[in-house]
């Protein structure tokens, strides 16, 4: 997968996860644990594509040092 193709879904997921938190703040008590469950899996998706992104780009810039 491309950096920009990773970046784009990192991008999305986190528009993602604002808008479940946003959510999850204005909804009523009885709807906040499906949403707990959407927003934790949004938030590990995030961060495996965060760490996924970080990866390559460490790869990248190292690629030139030696």
């Amino acid at each position: 997968m491309s950096l920009q193709l990773i970046a784009r879904d990192l991008y999305r997921l986190q528009q993602e996860v604002e808008r479940l938190e946003k959510e999850l703040a204005e909804c009523p008590p009885a709807g906040h644990e499906a949403l707990k469950l959407n927003l934790a899996q949004a938030k590990t998706e995030r961060d495996q594509m965060r760490r996924m992104l970080d990866g390559r780009l460490d790869r990248r810039s190292g690629s030139g040092k030696r």
